[in-house]
């Protein structure tokens, strides 16, 4: 291994962020990333605190996954939901139509109540009335700047819960990345964006540091599988 290597952080744009993507790319890079989400258990671990305090609290909650992708994790959590018997709405928002117009498809083939809204979180308000805001793999794509400005809209949304899912920048991640995802998909567009979002993803200290400058010091930090971050906040 380089000296270094990952040290320091470095964000280069993704594929999959640029916006005159050819539809069929996107969608096969979406299907990847939902082989990937499952094998990394994003579902179960977001699920945790959010079946905790379903159960806690005896009324009915929302859920709002912020850029919910191909929809895969809103779907997730609205089984489990469902399994459980929980009374737990989930509904997803993201800015790419094509991406919206595949999760909502998906949704509605398998009977689910989810509902997928367009919204661009870093300019324009995030949706109200969400008892918990959740997402996964989205931290990484910004400059701490934009992170502290997400997590203060979380924060000022009213939500009861906060819980995010993300990479961590370690050598040991970005190798498993780079080979899982390889062996997962055959989406060339997730073959280059995984390695990329681990060198722009960041370290437990960081984002300890980005959750306290967004007023989030009570946020609660745990490693989970495969070198992510669960990050849970509750007001």
């Amino acid at each position: 291994m380089v000296k270094g290597w990952l040290k320091e952080r470095r964000r280069e744009p993704e594929w999959m962020d640029q916006p005159d993507l050819d539809p069929q790319l996107h969608h096969d890079a979406l299907a990847g990333l939902t082989r990937v989400n499952a094998i990394s258990g994003t579902t179960a671990s977001l699920w945790g605190p959010i079946s905790k305090l379903a159960n806690s609290s005896g009324e009915p909650l929302r859920v709002l996954d912020v850029a919910s992708g191909g929809g895969d994790v809103a779907i997730g959590l609205a089984q489990q939901a469902a399994k459980s018997g929980l009374p737990v709405q989930v509904d997803g928002c993201d800015m790419s139509d094509v991406a919206l117009a595949y999760a909502q498809q998906r949704a509605d083939t398998l009977g689910l109540n989810v509902n997928f809204l367009r919204a661009d979180v870093l300019s324009d308000p995030l949706p109200t009335g969400y008892d918990v805001i959740c997402c996964s793999l989205f931290l990484h794509h910004f400059d701490p700047p934009e992170v502290i400005q997400l997590l203060t809209a979380m924060r000022d949304s009213g939500a009861r819960m906060i819980v995010i899912s993300d990479l961590l920048r370690t050598r040991l991640g970005y190798v498993m990345c780079w080979a899982g995802i390889r062996l997962l998909t055959r989406s060339r567009m997730c073959h280059v964006d995984g390695p990329l979002s681990v060198q722009g993803a960041f370290t437990r200290s960081e984002l300890r540091e980005l959750a306290d400058r967004a007023g989030l010091r009570e946020m609660v930090l745990k490693n989970v599988w495969p070198q992510r971050l669960l990050m849970t906040w509750e007001r």
